[in-house]
């Protein structure tokens, strides 16, 4: 093989030699040059970066597909299942387009359409309609913890209009600030449940008053433009804002509201509008409300409760929870990853006895929470009040082996079953001659 001397070797690329470069890299029957080095590193790095979203997308920032966030809310939640599946939808595209936004490469707030014209991606909150009880609660915070975002739970009649005593609306963000630990950037990726949203709704000609609305269409107007997205600025201690204090200012174009209410007697307005058989006066609409009335919800239904029109354009998604039965109270109890009964049962397990619930115990614990109307919120109170005996009497003994909690204990209030230990055989002496 011909040897090459060190001062005749030229860049295989640029044919640059060695004397005209600063290094030259050798390798098998090839050589190449800082420059080109250089050259190439620079051509690799514009194709990575033009390919930076997908890449960015799927490695970094990976979004939970819609079914992936419906099966974990499976998990835990029993029933509803369109909300579920309205919701998981919903929360896909809301952090999609929180991903795009984030995009370097694109403009700030524009994807360019396959005909390359820009399209601005909305922001879509939430309003969740459904009785005491059947988890709407439950479901947004169940929606954070898969989301790993802050998360904080507002109540909305807590709330006035700005001057007035009460809450300010914008105290809600600070909410979530602390949820967030004061990290803003992560507040603004967060979700916020405001719930009794029908206990604001505006006074209608039924029942006129000469004082000013402050609790009702007053923070309604309050709440559009930070729902819809704004720079508010928050006292960071709460309370009322100051002039001369510094505020703490955080973008809300990119938390998700989600919005809650029971809407009592909103069922049998939308089943008056649906039914062609409730007509003419004296119908009884009552007794022709059917279960699903409500989804057929307009929001001109909701503008009649009281919601004002601007408030339900910036919420266009709208889910419905119905009422739960006494089989669903009964799987709730039992199937969720942290069912009820499952904690009780981890709770007694630590002082050594193992609890058991007959299945008519069972039923007639969720039969109960369908009479009372409490829904899911009452099943807890309910098996306290069932255990506090057990509980208070078991980690002062130590001959219970297990507690059996038979219907009777639901229904008459007798007392569990105790299992005590099996007595120690005596032990056997030998008679001396």
């Amino acid at each position: 093989m011909e040897t090459v001397s060190a001062l005749d070797i030229r860049c295989s690329f640029c044919t640059k030699k060695r004397s005209q470069v600063q290094k030259i890299v050798m390798g098998p029957q090839v050589y190449i040059c800082n420059e080109c080095i250089a050259l190439c590193s620079d051509i690799i790095a514009e194709e990575l970066l033009a390919d930076q979203p997908a890449r960015r997308i799927a490695r970094e920032h990976r979004l939970a597909t819609p079914s992936e966030i419906y099966e974990y809310l499976q998990e835990y939640v029993i029933g509803q299942e369109g909300a579920k599946r309205a919701l998981a939808v919903a929360v896909y595209n809301h952090y999609k387009r929180i991903h795009e936004l984030d995009n370097p490469v694109l403009s700030s707030r524009t994807l360019m359409a396959t005909a390359g014209e820009p399209v601005e991606l909305g922001k879509s909150n939430i309003l969740v309609v459904g009785p005491t009880g059947s988890g709407k609660t439950y479901l947004a915070q169940t929606l954070a913890k898969k989301l790993d975002v802050p998360f904080a739970l507002v109540d909305a009649t807590s709330l006035t209009e700005a001057g007035y005593v009460g809450d300010d609306v914008e105290n809600i963000l600070l909410r979530l600030i602390n949820a967030a630990d004061g990290d803003i950037a992560r507040a603004q990726r967060g979700i916020i449940y405001i719930d009794e949203i029908d206990k604001i709704a505006r006074k209608n000609g039924e029942n006129v008053s000469i004082t000013r609305d402050v609790s009702g269409e007053g923070v309604q107007q309050a709440l559009l433009k930070i729902i819809e997205g704004t720079v508010a600025t928050v006292p960071p201690e709460g309370g009322r804002k100051h002039p001369t204090a510094s505020n703490l200012e955080i973008d809300t174009s990119e938390i998700l509201f989600i919005v809650g209410g029971a809407f009592d007697g909103l069922q049998a307005r939308v089943a008056s509008r649906t039914s062609s058989a409730a007509i003419g006066f004296g119908a009884d609409i009552d007794a022709r409300v059917s279960e699903d009335a409500l989804d057929e919800l307009m929001p001109e239904d909701l503008t009649h409760y009281g919601i004002i029109p601007e408030l339900i354009g910036r919420l266009p998604v709208i889910t419905v929870l119905h009422e739960l039965g006494v089989d669903e109270l009964r799987r709730i109890l039992t199937e969720p990853k942290n069912a009820l009964v499952k904690q009780y049962k981890h709770l007694l397990a630590l002082d050594g006895v193992e609890l058991l619930f007959e299945d008519a115990a069972l039923e007639a614990i969720a039969a109960r929470a369908v009479e009372r109307k409490v829904g899911a919120r009452g099943l807890r109170s309910m098996m306290e009040h069932l255990l506090q005996p057990v509980m208070f009497e078991l980690p002062d003994r130590e001959d219970v082996t297990a507690i059996v909690i038979t219907a009777d204990c639901v229904l008459k209030g007798a007392e569990p079953t105790y299992v005590l230990q099996a007595p120690a055989p005596k032990p056997k002496h030998r008679k001396i001659a």
